[in-house]
């Protein structure tokens, strides 16, 4: 399949009801230093895969302010900054990163106020399309937490919220504070842990980000079905394995993240993959068989 493949091809989704993205976002944690963890070894080649990404039709970009920190959402403005008409830009908080690349939830209603301005700062906005809870942290109570994203909400700041690594529970209960646009958890054809919530969303018309959605190149231990699958469609095993993931749900994201250009190009050809029902159910046998 051609390169010029657009994002599009991939559907579309309306984010928080009203705002329209394409099904098939690129995920903007890669483009950072090694650990997530400083600026990247070839700053140039980061800038030419978010520039490349939005000229492949890719319109919803996920980064946050720990990715760095501060490091993505900078590279992101510098990239794209004037921003075109139609993208968007979601960004999370919610984690501290102290020195040796740790992450620690850190969600006090000041801390996040903090990262919010700061990130509408490093993206030259003035006001997030999609902000979202990195980690709901057990440290705080959660109506401080859920209470704090509702106030960024009414303040214009933020136009709708979402959260990360979250139970059926924790999104109904976060749903008494604000409406849940998005959900961003760990999902792939591997990791299937939040089928639940996955469940929950369709049935909600929630946004579901997979995040981890290729399972860091680990697809050989998808079993044979993948590989049989990608080489009688003519692509590789990741382009199948985003394929399956948007045909799993209708309000599933998926945003498989790059430091290059070439491989941001293969990942956005997926969106013209269509997978038959019978190779959908061989590739999860497949995978529940690798498990």
């Amino acid at each position: 399949m051609a390169e010029t493949i657009s994002a599009a091809e991939s559907g579309s989704f309306m984010l928080g009801g009203d705002l329209p993205v394409h099904r098939l976002g690129f995920g903007a944690m890669r483009i950072t230093g090694a650990g997530v963890w400083g600026p990247p070894a070839k700053r140039p080649e980061a800038l030419r895969v978010l520039r490349r990404a939005v000229e492949l039709g890719v319109d919803f970009i996920d980064t946050a302010e720990s990715y760095g920190p501060h490091v993505s959402e900078e590279l992101i403005a510098q990239a794209l900054h004037p921003y075109p008409p139609g993208l968007v830009i979601a960004t999370k908080g919610g984690f501290d990163r102290p020195p040796a690349g740790q992450w620690v939830p850190n969600c006090r209603p000041e801390r996040l106020r903090e990262e919010l301005d700061g990130s509408l700062r490093r993206l030259r906005l003035d006001r997030i399309d999609l902000w979202q809870l990195h980690r709901i942290d057990p440290r705080v109570p959660e109506d401080e937490q859920f209470g704090t994203v509702a106030e960024f909400i009414a303040s214009g700041k933020v136009r709708h919220a979402g959260l990360s690594e979250a139970s059926v529970e924790q999104i109904q209960r976060a749903g008494q504070h604000f409406p849940v646009a998005s959900v961003q958890n760990r999902y792939n054809l591997l990791d299937r842990q939040w089928e639940s919530v996955v469940e929950h969303c369709e049935r909600e018309h929630i946004a579901f980000i997979p995040w981890y959605p290729l399972n860091a190149g680990d697809l050989a231990d998808a079993g044979g079905a993948l590989r049989s699958i990608a080489r009688d469609l003519q692509a590789t095993p990741a382009q199948v394995a985003i394929a399956w993931l948007l045909a799993r749900a209708p309000v599933m994201l998926p945003i498989p993240g790059t430091s290059r250009v070439r491989h941001l190009q293969e990942n956005v050809v997926a969106a013209a993959l269509r997978l038959t029902r019978e190779e959908r159910e061989a590739l999860e046998k497949g995978a529940r068989e690798a498990a």
